[in-house]
């Protein structure tokens, strides 16, 4: 074989990938947002049959020697089909590692656990989510066997969000950050907390719909190539850089839970949407990791969407959508009530501060899990023990507990610690981005062209063309999460005035 055929066949393959995918995400995007309820069963044997087409293209016998004379030819490669070449390879080597129909099968329990985990979630009831919960951990077992049986299990999950990534690794980390954030919660009890009562007045959806908009339009969203859905757990969902889906819920005594969760997967589409044109279509065309991701989302939303510049720059708009609920409130208040640090019961909905420990909790509950130290059916106890442990409240019910993210019903175990790494790594990329532009100017005039010019060059439009490590290493030199709490202390202490 000629080096340019088998680049030619690579990018075939790449091809009939990427038309799968599609077909697969139009599927859960319709299955989320706008399908009647009790349609998953067809749904389920279309993703089943997608699934077992596209795991038999890319895990045959002629793709791993396409990839195995293409890593032999490595020297000879340009850069960018080295990568293409290094990532397959890869996925190659776990994926064909799963027999067809074991992979088939996952993928429509996916479908059926993510259609009765909603079910579950509005009727509080974690029994009937059970079994399916109990499938996808024993999936994941043996997934993990398959993706490196060296590793503990709960590792080679942990490696497929962010690579490198161990136990071992976050258990210091998360330690780190309960020694700094813990103390500061405890001082900001005893301080006076500012009102937050006007956030929950009824904010009608449809004004609610035309603030989306306005925010999308602020985070320079071209609404010709990111559209907005509405669904229970709000994601975003890419096809392409020209083609970005966002999500949120509409909840109409509680405007902040929206307006931050469009800024958020905003983020996640701004990543995309600004990923570079000569990566599409290939297997470099995503984001490079699920922490790297988050870092973005998590920026927006905190670092950005929460500052007082931000807030003074949207007010004037806000005023106008929601006049009556805001009246005699100023930009101020409304910043400090964003802000309000105190312990809560739901993780999208936390506090900068408080966030980590919802985190924690997740972390700590998939390692028992997975390694089978936990039971199914204690999965709501522990969940409650380690909210009043970590976070000293008690769990009413299991809709506001663990029912409350969609992660697990999509097989996403090793997915939560992205959050808590994608909030370090952002508050470090914020140091870097101050030394090199005056960003808050523009942001207080509602222009954010120098923090997403900035982000754009540094990190989105390389996808994943360099690895984790080298984007952040690019971004802001060597990961150091003491800048995280710096920041957060920096920023809480300002605000309570401690």
């Amino acid at each position: 074989m000629e080096l340019d055929e088998a680049l030619k066949k690579l990018s075939e393959l790449e091809l009939k990938m990427y038309a799968y995918g599609a077909a697969s995400s139009s599927l859960y995007l319709d299955s989320v947002t706008v399908a009647p309820r009790d349609t998953a069963e067809g749904r389920g044997i279309a993703l089943g049959a997608l699934a077992k087409e596209e795991h038999a293209l890319f895990a045959c016998r002629e793709t791993g020697e396409l990839l195995d004379y293409l890593d032999s030819q490595k020297d000879r490669l340009e850069f960018k089909d080295k990568r293409r070449t290094e990532e397959l390879k890869l996925s190659y080597d776990k994926i064909s590692k799963i027999p067809a129909d074991e992979y088939s099968e996952y993928v429509m329990a996916v479908n059926e656990a993510s259609d009765v985990w909603h079910k579950a979630k509005e009727q509080n009831d974690f029994a009937l989510f059970m079994p399916y919960l109990e499938k996808l951990v024993d999936y994941n077992r043996r997934f993990a066997g398959y993706y490196d049986s060296t590793k503990a299990p709960y590792d080679a999950l942990l490696n497929e969000y962010e690579r490198g990534v161990t136990m071992e690794y976050l258990d210091g980390f998360f330690a780190a950050l309960r020694e700094s954030i813990v103390p500061l919660i405890h001082k900001i009890s005893q301080k006076e907390q500012p009102d937050t009562s006007f956030l929950h007045k009824k904010y009608p959806t449809e004004a609610q719909r035309r603030f989306s908009g306005y925010l999308m339009e602020v985070l320079g969203l071209d609404r010709g190539h990111c559209g907005i859905g509405e669904t229970e757990h709000p994601f975003t969902l890419n096809f392409n850089n020209k083609d970005v889906r966002i999500t949120t819920h509409y909840y109409e005594n509680d405007i902040a839970s929206s307006m931050y969760s469009v800024i958020h997967e905003g983020g996640h589409a701004k990543y995309e949407l600004d990923i570079s044109d000569d990566l599409q279509y290939t297997c470099l065309a995503g984001g490079v990791s699920m922490g790297i991701h988050e870092s973005q989302s998590r920026f927006y939303e905190n670092i950005i969407g929460r500052s007082l510049p931000f807030i003074k720059a949207i007010y004037p708009e806000m005023l106008s959508i929601f006049p009556e609920q805001l009246e005699g409130v100023g930009a101020e208040a409304f910043y400090r009530a964003v802000n309000k640090a105190e312990p809560s019961l739901i993780r999208t909905e936390a506090d900068e501060l408080t966030y980590p420990l919802h985190i924690m909790v997740r972390y700590e509950i998939e390692k028992k899990l997975i390694s089978g130290t936990l039971e199914i059916k204690d999965v709501p106890e522990e969940w409650n023990r380690l909210y009043k442990e970590y976070l000293g409240i008690d769990v009413p019910d299991d809709r506001q507990g663990c029912l409350q993210d969609s992660h697990w019903s999509g097989g996403n175990f090793g997915y939560f610690p992205s959050y808590a790494l994608g909030s370090a790594y952002g508050a470090q990329m914020l140091s870097k981005m101050q030394e090199d532009n005056d960003i808050w100017t523009g942001i207080e005039k509602g222009d954010l062209t120098a923090v997403s010019d900035w982000l754009k060059e540094k990190i989105h439009k390389y996808g994943s063309l360099l690895t984790p490590s080298e984007v952040l290493k690019n971004a802001c030199g060597e990961f150091d999460p003491g800048f995280y709490t710096k920041y957060l202390t920096e920023k809480y202490s300002r605000l309570y005035g401690l």
